[in-house]
């Protein structure tokens, strides 16, 4: 069987790592990554990834843009929204917007892949 592909979408580099590692702890290694929101938007299109995790603070395009243009490009993207302790309100935007999941930051590596095995 084939590995999903996973696309990481963080203007932090840091928080990109931080993710991958978690992820490859269980067992996922096949990744896209991108710094922006437009890039995430492009990356997607060219990549069509099976699940994507999507920061809610980007530049150039917010996470809430991106995801309205994903789901506008694939219905049934699964995308899981990460957000920092204190965005309660985007996070409920996000979900009635269409997203699959959200993951809170700072996370537990088993959090992480407990909601990325539930989307997969």
């Amino acid at each position: 069987m084939e590995k999903p592909l996973i696309m990481i979408a963080d203007d932090a580099m840091f928080m990109r790592r931080v993710i991958k590692r978690a992820l490859t702890q269980g067992g996922y290694d096949n990744f896209v990554e991108a710094g922006d929101g437009v890039e995430a938007v492009e990356k997607y299109k060219e990549a069509q990834p099976d699940l994507m995790l999507l920061d809610i603070t980007m530049p150039r395009r917010s996470g809430l843009e991106v995801l309205n243009d994903i789901l506008a490009f694939k219905r049934n993207a699964k995308v899981i929204m990460c957000s920092a302790v204190g965005q309660e309100q985007v996070i409920a935007e996000a979900i009635r917007c269409g997203a699959s999941d959200f993951i809170i930051k700072p996370f537990k590596d088993e959090e992480i892949l407990k909601i990325v095995k539930a989307c997969l």
